[in-house]
């Protein structure tokens, strides 16, 4: 299986269709933020439109990631601005965060499989463990070499 291949088809699907005249990321959030009381705290004052224009743009910087495993300028501020110091988003909403993504998916994927969720996950993990190693971090890997 192309892992790439599987999830680039399946992104493509499911930003061409809406459900109940929804979109793929506003259904995600949604999702999100009902499936907890602390995500809807912390999406409390957000520009849901801005942050469905983010994630969208995330997705590259994930995909990006996952291909080279090197994080770019934009992931780095990203995960900075996620840490325990800056907006604290703790490390165990990533994972209601790809949970709800998949259920997500399986919504608006037609040809949603076992393979594609795979893809899915695998691309989206190693964003996921990026973004949880720097929640007690203030600078990204490597710029701290003080150890």
């Amino acid at each position: 299986m192309d892992i790439e291949t599987v999830f680039d088809a399946s992104y493509a699907r499911v930003l061409e269709r809406q459900v109940d005249g929804k979109g793929f990321f506003e259904a995600f959030y949604e999702r999100f933020v009902a499936a907890s009381p602390e995500v809807a705290t912390k999406f409390r004052h957000t520009d849901m439109h801005r942050q469905q224009a983010m994630l969208k743009k995330s997705f590259y910087h994930l995909l990006t990631f996952y291909a080279s495993s090197h994080a770019d300028y934009y992931l780095d501020k990203v995960a900075i601005s996620h840490n325990r110091r800056h907006l604290d988003i703790q490390p165990s909403l990533y994972d209601l965060w790809l949970e709800t993504m998949v259920a997500t998916l399986r919504d608006f994927d037609p040809a949603f499989s076992d393979a594609v969720e795979l893809a899915w996950r695998l691309v989206m993990t190693p964003g996921i463990v990026y973004m949880k190693f720097h929640y007690e971090r203030d600078t990204p890997v490597g710029e701290d070499d003080s150890a």
